[in-house]
């Protein structure tokens, strides 16, 4: 059976359930500030299981894509090492939203592994909840009934809250569980230790293949439990380890979800893979072959690799698959990128956003390929100026602090740093080096760092977003929460009535007032958070329950609606201009710019970017009235046109704005007519990344403000040039200094040919060498031109030249060809860059180093007489 017929006979059978068979979420989560990634199957019903939306359906089964590589779930540094851990993963699922429980679900599961896939019943385990008497939780007795009426009683375990207690995160959705485990051992190995023994030990071959979570409890920030509104199920089954059962394989990397890619590698690369898990090359392909995957589908899920949050993450993942390339497969060139297409291939049928998306994504992997090799190139050198430096210092340690420098400053693998360092006979200082990652991560908690509290519940009661249709409200607190910070003491409220609107899609929070006749609060910042609507204030009123008013920020509201309309017609313009495989991949609006990243494969011209002024300026001048669609099936949108964007979760109904031509699927606040926007200019075109575009610009005041500074520059301009006719006056002037500068450069020549017969006559014999040290204020250019000279006229020479030309330290050093073997310009030039606090380099007959002190000049010269 297939990896392709395994995904579709689950999802065929909970379809025969009643199930409704939904698309997997993207990987990447853009609004939800708990989490970066889905990193279980449930994820995307979060709001489902808290009562704070209706499901679309009481049944749903699906296949989620999940990645987890960070916080609480994290198994990058696993994969590669076993035979079953990954980054990315599919995780195939069947809930219940309040419908069936328990005994329904404990039989669907044991119906689909042994009755449909024909998993032998004999290789089968199952756990249920032992209880928790710090809890006060329970044992999980109608899950072992249910369990007893398909299963011997032998093979029900017992097990602890680590295993069989299952947790959404710190606070959240949580209940007990029963895992199903499987037994894929010889007979041989079944004979000779008991399966049951082996459950939850870490076996590779006795592995949990699913787990069927019964959410019953909330878990509160102060850690106590708090019943659910209604009781759910949740089950999660790993799809690359089902395809191993079904596959009659020992490894995940052995069955077919893996074995195209690990065939390409093996074209691509020379090397061939084995599975030997010990082995450092077949940890290798197991890395890059996992590691594609997960940034493959991040990528189209509209995740570019960055600096920065979920971004870095992506860029950590790929780096790991390039290094461990570099130095296990040899694979000095870009080769990840290469591998798209097999993925494509292997999961576009089930995934179509690798279909569409799969010429950027492999655009963006080869560019961040071919950076990294670049940084790994850089760092060798690094590494060998900091290997010689050790040596010269008698020491066979490197220290901490300049190995985690190179992995943390310049991106270079520590454990590459590690490897070099132990074929030299030497060693890091690996105690200092945690101490340095720790002293990292604890800067980076402490950044970050954020107590929340349980929320205090005044008023069960679902709110109301008024902020399409006005900016004031009267209003009052139905719950909040204290959110402690390195800034101080806030508050989280969420108001019966809010015009605030949160932070998302692309648009920034608005900000405003909370107000009555007694007290009078700041909104700092509004976010979305599992549904609910939630204002940062700067305090805690003193009667909760009071009717406030509610205010936005006015002036900043109406320029960030404005960004925002006019982004809609940029994208629109831009389609129009450069083509349609143009599509969105990022925003920022806020107050006072925006920024639109798209896909785009070269740099535009200036006028291409003047065509797109021109179409977005027409479109603001028609006056073009918004047409919005509050509630409209999403079905309904797409056919009327309307874009939607990758990487996106819709709902069934959505709102879709319009402005003629131009129809988006947008949360956004928007103007209610394009000339409300003023006017649009770009300020700034460049890349992102590999195949994306970023274009930066304003609208509206700051458009204005724009053209004001840009009018009294060229008053000031006229009045410095006394000329009304500003371009001409520049010309004037550059033609002028061009001349200028001829002559310039003409007198330093012949003060150089001066400087050339004084210093040929200066040079002293010092044992088997002629000498000279020499002070001038020449420009770098013309003493090299000098330096090239000397060394070509004067046998056996070393030539120092200290100069202090715009009151920079500069030091050259030439060595004559015949004194090679004895001297070395850049070992010269390096000793003496010390005294000025600076450093340099070159070859063995020429070299040069800049430095910050001034002063030193006089103690290097000092020192050169004695070399």
């Amino acid at each position: 059976m297939t990896s392709q017929e395994i995904r579709q006979k689950f999802l065929d059978y909970f379809k025969s359930k009643d199930h409704l068979i939904v698309p997997s979420a993207p990987i990447v989560l853009k609004d939800d500030p708990t989490l970066m990634f889905s990193n279980s199957g449930m994820t995307q019903f979060k709001d489902f299981f808290l009562g704070y939306k209706t499901p679309t359906a009481p049944r749903i089964a699906d296949t989620q894509k999940c990645l987890r590589v960070s916080g609480k779930h994290n198994d990058l540094d696993d994969v590669g090492r076993d035979t079953y851990h990954h980054t990315m993963f599919e995780m195939l699922g069947n809930w219940s939203f309040g419908d069936y429980f328990k005994k329904e679900a404990i039989a669907f599961a044991w119906e689909l592994l042994v009755d449909v896939y024909g998993i032998p019943k004999d290789n089968l385990y199952v756990t249920i909840f032992e209880g928790d008497a710090s809890e006060n939780l329970d044992r999980d007795q109608d899950a072992y009934d249910f369990w007893k009426s398909h299963i011997s009683e032998d093979r029900i375990i017992n097990g602890n809250k680590k295993d069989n207690f299952w947790e959404m995160g710190e606070s959240g959705p949580c209940g007990p569980c029963s895992e199903i485990h499987i037994d894929l051992r010889t007979p041989e190995e079944k004979a000779a230790v008991p399966g049951i023994t082996l459950v939850n030990q870490d076996h590779p071959q006795v592995v949990e293949v699913w787990n069927l979570v019964f959410m019953e409890f909330n878990r509160k920030a102060d850690k106590s439990l708090e019943k659910l509104p209604a009781q759910h199920v949740d089950t999660g089954m790993g799809f690359e380890r089902l395809c191993m059962a079904l596959q009659g394989k020992s490894s995940n990397y052995d069955t077919d979800v893996f074995t195209p890619l690990i065939s390409k590698v093996e074209e691509l690369s020379g090397k061939k893979y084995t599975g030997i898990l010990e082995d450092e090359k077949d940890i290798a392909i197991r890395v890059v072959v996992d590691h594609i995957r997960a940034v493959s589908f991040a990528i189209a899920d509209g995740q570019l690799p960055s600096n920065g949050g979920a971004g870095y993450v992506i860029r950590r993942i790929l780096r790991r698959g390039i290094s461990y390339a570099y130095r296990f497969l040899g694979m000095k060139e870009p080769f990840l990128f290469e591998l798209v297409t097999v993925l494509q291939d292997q999961m576009g049928k089930f995934f179509p956003e690798l279909e569409k998306q799969g010429k950027l994504v492999s655009e963006v992997i080869k560019s961040e390929e071919e950076s990294f090799l670049k940084t790994i190139e850089n760092g060798l050198i690094r590494v060998e100026k900091l290997i010689q430096q050790t040596i010269a210092d008698d020491l066979k340690v490197l220290p901490s602090e300049e190995v985690f420098e190179l992995y943390d400053t310049y991106g270079f693998p520590d454990d590459l740093t590690r490897i070099i360092a132990e074929e030299k006979g030497l060693t890091i200082d690996e105690a200092g080096f945690k101490a340095e990652m720790e002293k990292q991560k604890q800067r980076s908690k402490s950044d970050s760092a954020q107590k929340v509290y349980d929320w205090v519940v005044l008023e069960e009661k679902p709110e109301t977003f008024v902020g399409y249709d006005q900016t004031e409200s009267e209003t009052y607190i139905t719950r909040y929460r204290k959110v402690e910070n390195k800034d101080g003491e806030f508050y989280q409220v969420v108001l019966s009535s809010s015009p605030f609107y949160p932070e998302g899609g692309g648009q920034v929070g608005d900000k405003g007032m909370l107000e009555n006749a007694a007290e009078s609060f700041e909104v700092l910042e509004t976010k979305k958070e599992n549904g609910l609507i939630i204002s940062l204030i700067n305090g805690l009123p003193k009667d909760a329950g009071a009717v406030f008013y509610a205010k936005v920020n006015a002036s900043d509201r109406k320029n960030s609606q404005a960004n925002h309309s006019v982004t809609h017609l940029l994208h629109e313009a831009l389609r129009d201009v450069l083509g349609t495989h143009v599509e969105q991949k990022g925003s920022y609006v806020g107050p006072d710019y925006l920024r639109f990243d798209f896909s785009h494969f070269n740099k535009m011209t200036e006028e291409e970017l003047a065509l797109i002024e021109e179409k977005v300026n027409h479109k603001i001048k028609e006056s073009i009235a918004l047409q919005e669609f509050r509630s409209i099936p999403i079905k309904e949108a797409l056919e009327k046109g309307a874009m939607a964007l990758f990487g996106e979760k819709y709902g069934d109904s959505v709102r879709m704005i319009q402005f003629g031509s131009s129809k988006e699927l947008c949360g956004g606040t928007h103007v209610k007519n394009t000339s409300e926007i003023g006017h649009f200019k770009i300020t700034s075109e460049g890349s992102a990344a590999a195949g994306i575009r970023r274009i930066e610009a304003i609208s509206g005041d700051k458009s204005e403000e724009y053209f004001k500074n840009l009018e009294q520059q060229i008053i000031e301009l006229s009045q410095l040039l006394k000329s009304k006719d500003v371009v001409r006056s520049i010309e004037k002037l550059i033609e002028e200094n061009a001349s200028l500068k001829s002559e310039v450069d003409a007198l330093k020549k012949e003060k150089a040919k001066g400087e050339i017969g004084d210093w040929k006559n200066a040079y002293e014999q010092k044992g088997n060498k002629q000498l000279l040290v020499k002070k001038t204020s020449l420009d770098a250019g013309s003493v090299k031109d000098i330096v090239f000279q000397l060394k070509r006229e004067i046998p056996t020479s070393v030539t120092i030249i200290l100069s202090d030309a715009d009151g920079k330290p500069m030091i050259t050093v030439g060595v004559s060809d015949d004194l090679a073997a004895d001297y070395q310009a850049g070992a010269i030039v390096k000793d003496l860059a010390k005294e000025i606090q600076g450093g340099g380099g070159g070859n063995p007959g020429f070299a040069t180093a800049g430095g910050k002190n001034l002063d030193g000049l006089e103690n290097a010269y000092q020192k050169a007489l004695h070399i």
